[in-house]
């Protein structure tokens, strides 16, 4: 297969429609039909269910659907990590969770810039479920993940450093007055939904509580009294004034980790991942 019917193939597939894909891909409609029966008449099989009304996936098309998406995302990485790799002055992209890690986060590229030789580092905040596509697709080089909060599936890691957690609440709560909490005391909370925070895919788990993407939400609707969260203390730390954090005594651990892509062979990223290990 070659990676442009990859590409005009995940386009169909994806719109359902041959006009949207062929408008979406900038091209006429007839080449892209072509060019998808020229696919399906290799592979020996049907990828699509077409008629007057719809388009339709078979299983095999489902099947080289998710394939393509990883192929395609990983010629990207490819493109985009070679290009890097070829400046003059070398660099890498390093994506953060935005309001998490600070403390960590300014020692380690402070210590990494003071090492010979090093790359120039670009940060990519990003929100909480966007790390492993970022990596995946080469818009980033390493990142710093919170387990079990994020997913490394498909990474190399290096663990950090791991610690408890707090609940963060509106600072006239009651519950601000004890010394910790148990996670029955906060998620039992009618007035105050746990926030609901995006999986791997982007999508919201089932709940009452606010859907948030980053800190600067989630302490906002915290302040105004409409949701509560228990997150890692570090980022807990230095609240606005009508916030207050309570530890909470039976949350799982938080472990911090670097990530990288395992087939990554940049020496900035080792570099990097040696000065982090080493904090």
């Amino acid at each position: 297969m070659e990676i442009r019917e990859l590409r005009y193939f995940v386009a169909v597939a994806e719109e359902l429609h041959f006009g949207k894909a062929a408008q979406r891909l900038g091209i006429a409609q007839p080449p892209l039909s072509r060019t998808i029966t020229q696919l399906e008449r290799r592979l020996g099989i049907a990828l699509l269910e077409r008629n007057s009304r719809k388009v339709t996936l078979t299983e095999a098309g489902a099947v080289l659907l998710a394939e393509g998406r990883a192929i395609l995302s990983a010629v990207t990485a490819a493109e985009r990590r070679t290009q890097r790799a070829a400046t003059a002055h070398p660099s890498l992209v390093l994506a953060v969770k935005s309001g998490t890690a600070g403390e960590l986060l300014t020692k380690l590229l402070d210590a990494y810039a003071a090492e010979p030789g090093a790359a120039t580092v670009d940060l990519l905040l990003c929100e909480a479920h966007q790390h492993q596509q970022l990596l995946q697709d080469g818009q980033a080089d390493v990142a710093l993940l919170h387990l079990p909060f994020d997913s490394a599936v498909g990474l190399d890691t290096e663990t950090l450093y791991t610690e408890k957690q707090v609940a963060v609440l509106p600072a006239s709560h009651p519950l601000v007055s004890r010394s910790q909490v148990r996670m029955d005391d906060v998620t039992t909370l009618s007035k105050l939904p746990m926030a609901r925070w995006p999986g791997p895919g982007g999508s919201y788990p089932e709940g009452p509580g606010a859907e948030v993407r980053n800190l600067t939400q989630l302490f906002q609707l915290i302040a105004l009294g409409r949701s509560t969260a228990v997150i890692p203390e570090s980022a807990g730390a230095d609240l606005r004034r009508d916030l207050a954090a309570v530890p909470v005594l039976d949350a799982p651990p938080v472990t911090t980790v670097i990530a990288w892509p395992p087939h990554s062979r940049l020496r900035p990223v080792a570099d990097l991942i040696r000065v982090a290990t080493r904090l």
